[in-house]
């Protein structure tokens, strides 16, 4: 099979994971050029994306198409919250879906939109410049318009009523056309899938809360999407950048047939738990994941073809940015003794490590390591948010089904993507990068110098080394090549595995 995938930017989560996916099951991942991908705030070249587009499908040199709007529209995640592109430009962007089927009407195609966030922090590092000054304020008017939403609804109001906020009209005007704008996308996008031109649309939500701007706009999305006749099998749930790895690995299932999955959590409650920077509990996460990824979850009484494992989130909400959570014993342990039953009954098993955001839990990975199960997993993801976590872990385990369904499973791959994430989700993110956010990256989400970048590298290559050495058992040879901070800053670094 041969996948065209359009990704959300150029970070190796939207690059290197879904490339690591295919891989697994002995696909071929087509990228865009280099040259028209975005760089970090800088848009995709969008004509030159267009460009590729049209003599890819015209030379149908592709079996599958998966597409991130925000990059075919706005040109990445990031342009899609900063450029001031009219709403009609950027619906005549999105209306090249309808000519690339036109030229190939049997060309499958999927495609993913964002519910655009509203960062709870004064960080304008992704967002607008003006956040530095009214980015928590913007975030809280989200959260409060959702109410007064709720409250015009139940009691009937005709007329709008004003809403009490600090941020000034000008930046409100930017911030909330902005919106406006994207939300148009995502209703255009509706109609392309009932038209039929999108075989399947997920649309996500990027960093939300219970009461938000996003949380809000899924409720006038849901409306339409429950008119529409075929509006049913839209998919949405929280997440964004993990988005291109699970539509991939849909693509990959979808010539095989639907894997079963059993959900496990060691604890009781954990399922029901909310993680930081979402608006479901985790039992339909992880329900929504494993379906946009081309799963069902299995009726109680059946046998499952694979196991998500979850680490339930940290009732008290820990965080490793710039912070170290501190693990408990407890759900460590009811995890590991979940992992141990999981790989006894001969399943594949992924494990969605939700405990804290932005990095794994270090207790639980070394103890799963130090009992030789970490390495017989399918797939481990740990990383940011837990619908990035999750979709990364359960795009992996379903690419090595759908490999093994079709004897083209490479187990190399296997070993690479799981390695990765396990090296940058525990070693990196809630090890060395939580030693180093002080010093060497000045305790901030926002570039650097080429100085510090160059003494990060260093670092990071050296101690992501030695974790390596100590993880491998005898006989297994894995080296690390390199190591890049494509965004010049802590958050995101890109690790280069060979087999030696």
């Amino acid at each position: 099979m041969r996948i065209a995938l359009v990704p959300l930017d150029e970070r190796p989560v939207n690059v290197q994971l879904p490339r690591q996916v295919a891989a697994i099951a002995g696909a071929e991942l087509i990228l865009p050029p280099a040259e028209a991908m975005p760089d970090f705030r800088r848009p995709a070249d969008i004509a030159a994306l267009h460009g590729w587009l049209r003599e890819l499908v015209r030379s149908d040199g592709v079996d599958r198409l998966v597409v991130c709007v925000d990059t075919l529209v706005h040109g990445g995640i990031i342009p899609a919250r900063i450029t001031s592109d009219t709403t009609t430009t950027a619906l005549a962007r999105l209306d090249l879906l309808r000519e690339l089927k036109a030229v190939a009407p049997t060309l499958r195609i999927t495609a993913a939109s964002l519910i655009m966030r509203a960062s709870d922090s004064y960080s304008p590092v992704e967002e607008p410049e003006y956040w530095a000054d009214w980015g928590r304020e913007l975030h809280a008017l989200g959260g409060d318009l959702h109410r007064a939403f709720e409250v015009d609804v139940a009691r009937g109001e005709g007329a709008v009523q004003p809403l009490a906020t600090t941020v000034p009209d000008d930046v409100r005007s930017d911030f909330e056309r902005r919106r406006l704008r994207n939300h148009t996308i995502n209703l255009a996008a509706l109609a392309l899938h009932e038209e039929g031109t999108v075989d399947t649309l997920t649309l996500t939500a990027d960093d939300t809360a219970p009461y938000s701007a996003g949380s809000a706009e899924q409720v006038w999305l849901r409306h339409w999407a429950r008119a529409l006749p075929g509006g049913g099998d839209v998919l949405m749930y929280p997440g964004a950048d993990e988005v291109g790895a699970v539509l991939v690995a849909r693509a990959l299932a979808s010539g095989v047939g639907v894997p079963s999955w059993r959900i496990v959590c060691g604890e009781p409650d954990g399922l029901d738990r909310v993680p930081n920077f979402e608006n479901a509990p985790l039992r339909e996460s992880l329900a929504r994941q494993i379906v946009a990824a081309g799963g069902r979850v299995a009726a109680p009484e059946e046998s499952a073809d694979l196991v998500v494992v979850a680490h339930a989130p940290d009732p008290s909400r820990g965080d490793f940015f710039g912070t170290r959570p501190a693990s408990d014993p407890a759900a460590t342990e009811a995890t590991v003794a979940a992992v141990r039953t999981a790989l006894a009954g001969g399943s594949i098993v992924a494990l969605a490590d939700v405990r804290f955001s932005n990095g794994g839990d270090p207790d639980l990975v070394d103890r799963l390591a130090a009992e030789g199960l970490l390495l017989q997993l399918a797939s481990y993801g740990g990383w940011n948010t837990a619908g990035n976590s999750i979709g990364g872990a359960v795009a992996q385990a379903t690419a090595l089904w759908a490999g093994r369904a079709t004897g083209h499973a490479d187990e190399t791959a296997v070993g690479e993507a799981l390695l990765t994430r396990v090296l940058d989700d525990r070693a990196y993110q809630s090890g060395t990068r939580l030693a180093m956010h002080a010093a060497e990256f000045g305790g901030s989400i926002g570039p650097v110098d080429a100085a510090r970048q160059r003494a990060a590298v260093a670092r990071i290559t050296r101690e992501l080394g030695e974790y390596l050495s100590g993880l491998l058992p005898e006989g297994e040879a894995w080296r690390i090549d390199g190591v890049t901070l494509p965004w010049a800053r802590s958050f995101e670094i890109e690790i280069a595995l060979r087999r030696a």
